[in-house]
């Protein structure tokens, strides 16, 4: 079963693509994940990413492309592959469909985590972690029991990531929906489009996909 997962940052695909992996024995593919361990671990297609990145220029549809099939080949044929972050074009649309070809296998789910901009918004500006062991809170939705420790570890120190303001978010969003949106009419036009609600509780967003998956 090989899947795409759509969703703007912050709509929860990372915890979810985590469930699928220990839920299916899927593997999830994550462009910038793979992109930072080909570039640790020098291989060839990390070097070239790394050369690019260096120059500041962003990485090309090609060198994705080589990352992933690298990562389809060293795949057995029974494990699943989710694509996380990819395809965000029309053009990767398409290079994921020769990828897949090659190495034999279809493309069974696309798969978007639909959410509401302004409730996204609350949740992603509200987060902060404990520095210390990296516990999650949020200031509406999950506060520590006691103000100002953590529940976990008992540290007095909390941290937030700079980019989790408003701005950015919608800034993020609004990129989400010019570059993805027009990649959902091809598979639209395939039958395999589903969306779950992304703003529903953890739980019940992975039992949504669940049903979906079987």
């Amino acid at each position: 079963m090989n899947i795409i997962l759509l969703g703007p940052p912050g709509a929860g695909k990372g915890t979810q693509s985590a469930r699928l992996v220990e839920k299916y024995g899927m593997r999830q593919l994550s462009t910038g994940d793979m992109l930072r361990a080909a570039v640790k671990a020098q291989t060839p297609v990390g070097m070239k990413a790394k050369a690019v990145m260096d120059r500041g220029e962003l990485v090309s549809d090609e060198i994705v492309s080589e990352l992933i099939d690298a990562e389809l080949a060293a795949m057995s044929a029974e494990t699943g592959a989710i694509f996380d972050g990819y395809p965000r074009t029309e053009a990767q649309a398409e290079s994921l469909d020769s990828l897949l070809a090659k190495h034999g296998r279809n493309l069974d789910h696309v798969i978007e985590l639909a959410v509401n901009e302004d409730a996204l918004v609350e949740r992603i500006t509200g987060r902060f972690t404990c520095v210390n062991c990296g516990t999650g809170y949020h200031d509406k939705f999950a506060q520590p029991k006691v103000e100002g420790v953590c529940d976990n570890c008992g540290s007095t120190e909390f941290k937030r990531r700079p980019d989790d303001n408003e701005e950015t978010v919608r800034t993020r969003m609004a990129e989400y929906r010019a570059k993805t949106a027009p990649i959902l009419p091809v598979y639209e036009s395939r039958g395999i489009v589903s969306r779950v609600d992304g703003m529903a509780g953890i739980d019940e967003v992975t039992a949504g996909l669940g049903n979906l998956l079987g």
